[in-house]
């Protein structure tokens, strides 16, 4: 088989969905499609659903050096079916792929892993807990211990999680709605992890310590055809308390939204669409791109109003499908930290 063959293989999938990222807005197409009042099954549920079109493993994470300075880190696997199931060897329709990103405030690194399933070269096991795409892994006994590494050319990290609070259901008990029209993901986080370990950089290693969110979704059909992409804030407050929010823009300039408010001690409650505000309020030229580096992020019913500003305003992944994905600084009525993800900005 040819190379030129094996990277159209491989690409294929990820170049429909970065079609604006309205592939992930196409139809079902016999894969299955989540239901409301879902029944998780754990550990099962943290590995792969071959039955699925889409899913991932998104980890991000806000740290500090000995002398304060802030940093992001970023690690995802995705995995996208060409056909619902699962085979072995190449008959598998099963294509995973790996981003992995540091952020400084003065720098932004990103990298890229490509791999069919089915040979060993990436996947998700469950028992003892292994996600994996070549050499960049995020392993552990289970989700409560983890190490986690990757290496790019310019870059690198091998860090250790331990998780200090339960999973989070995300929506209605881990159904997590997407739009007017019905679309939606199963969507469990676990955003409570201590995170330590070390940065390597072009000016050599830093040892860092900081919090990190784990994100848990898969779909079939997670957009609207008439959605053009999202924002994504996953935000820590210095009270302990953590807040997940998302608006999915429409084509009509309206949008979509949902968030959920998550106590220190882990109690949630889901927040329907139109609770959550997210308002730009400054954009920066990135890519040839106007992507919104401030924010205004409100959600009245727990008293958030609160001004959202990048680390790094230049935190672009140019990667075959490129996004803007970088750490955040909070200001206004609750002090902390988040991430934030934006999609689909041409």
């Amino acid at each position: 088989m040819s190379v030129r063959l094996i990277l159209c293989l491989v690409m294929w999938p990820w170049m429909a969905l970065a079609q604006g990222f309205a592939g992930l807005g196409t139809d079902a197409d016999g894969f299955s499609v989540p239901a409301p009042n879902p029944q998780f099954d754990f550990p099962a549920d943290h590995g792969p659903h071959p039955d699925y079109r889409i899913e991932w493993w998104y980890l991000t994470a806000n740290l500090t050096d000995a002398d304060g300075t802030a940093y992001g880190l970023q690690w995802t696997l995705f995995r996208s079916a060409l056909a619902p199931g699962e085979r072995d060897g190449w008959a598998s329709p099963q294509i995973w792929f790996a981003h992995a990103a540091v952020t400084t405030p003065d720098a932004h690194f990103a990298s890229e892993r490509f791999a069919r399933g089915g040979v060993g070269l990436a996947g998700v096991e469950v028992s003892p807990f292994r996600a994996w795409i070549d050499e960049w892994a995020m392993e552990g006994p289970d989700l409560n211990a983890l190490t986690l590494r990757a290496q790019g050319t310019d870059f690198g990290y091998d860090m250790r999680l331990e998780a200090t609070g339960p999973l989070i259901f995300q929506g209605q008990g881990g159904y997590s709605v997407k739009s007017a029209e019905g679309q939606a993901s199963y969507y469990y986080s676990q955003p409570f992890y201590r995170i330590t370990g070390v940065l390597q950089l072009p000016d050599g290693p830093i040892e860092v310590t900081g919090q990190a969110w784990l994100d848990r979704e898969w779909s079939s059909q997670p957009l609207s055809d008439t959605q053009l992409g999202w924002d994504w804030f996953s935000l820590s407050f210095d009270s302990g308390d953590k807040m997940m929010g998302f608006q999915l823009r429409q084509r009509d300039g309206t949008r979509y939204t949902a968030s959920t408010w998550i106590d220190a001690d882990g109690t949630t409650t889901a927040y329907p669409d139109g609770a959550f505000v997210a308002d730009p309020i400054t954009t920066t030229q990135v890519a040839g791109r106007d992507i919104p580096t401030t924010w205004r992020i409100r959600l009245p019913d727990r008293g958030v109003d609160l001004d959202v500003s990048a680390l790094n305003p230049n935190a672009w992944m140019p990667l075959s499908i490129p996004y803007w994905e970088g750490p955040v600084t909070l200001g206004g009525s609750h002090a902390g930290v988040g991430y934030l993800e934006m999609t689909g900005y041409e």
